[in-house]
């Protein structure tokens, strides 16, 4: 059974807005290298549309981006990506499947068939995934900044505690530091 691994970029008072994260080669090829590390990406349907609206245009070569961009976009073009929603069924970019379903038996079904993992990278399908227990690691990139404004990692709640182990914290040369944890259970 593989792990569902929960990676997303989150400011010092808990924005995860992807607009304020630093997106410079150094994130990207560090997306690149978790992404590479496992075998599925998962998201929730606004997620998905608002990575389709961007990230085949870069694998195609119709948008300009730097190298690590191209690099990132191309690998996500082939990498399986699943979507949990329960508002649309159909979803046309290469490689996209719809998880259907209970949705705790559909993303427990998914871990089961992917021995390298899941990245999950949806900050609202993360609090509903972590209220279900079904998280085992996070890798965030703790970002410099302090917004204002939200939304917030699991603004919604939780039903207790979580408690983590540090796996790893390493700093990057622009203030990100990559922050690795696993649930202590």
């Amino acid at each position: 059974m593989g792990l569902l691994i929960f990676s997303l970029n989150v400011t010092l008072d808990g924005c995860v807005d992807h607009q304020e994260g630093i997106a410079d080669d150094e994130t990207h090829a560090h997306f690149t290298r978790l992404m590479d590390e496992c075998d599925a990406m998962l998201w929730g349907r606004v997620t998905y549309e608002m990575m389709e609206g961007y990230w085949p245009a870069v694998a195609r070569g119709d948008v300009e981006a730097r190298p690590a961009m191209r690099e990132w976009a191309a690998k996500l073009q082939a990498k399986p990506k699943y979507v949990a929603s329960s508002t649309r069924k159909d979803f046309s970019w290469a490689n996209s499947h719809h998880l259907a379903g209970d949705l705790r038996e559909s993303v427990q079904s998914l871990k089961d068939a992917t021995p390298a993992g899941v990245l999950l990278g949806s900050g609202a399908l993360a609090t509903e995934l972590d209220r279900l227990d079904l998280i085992d690691e996070y890798q965030l990139l703790l970002q410099p900044r302090i917004t204002g404004h939200g939304p917030t990692l699991h603004q919604g709640g939780l039903p207790a505690t979580r408690e983590l182990e540090l796996i790893s914290a390493k700093p990057f040369r622009n203030g990100v530091v990559a922050m690795h944890y696993r649930r202590a259970r």
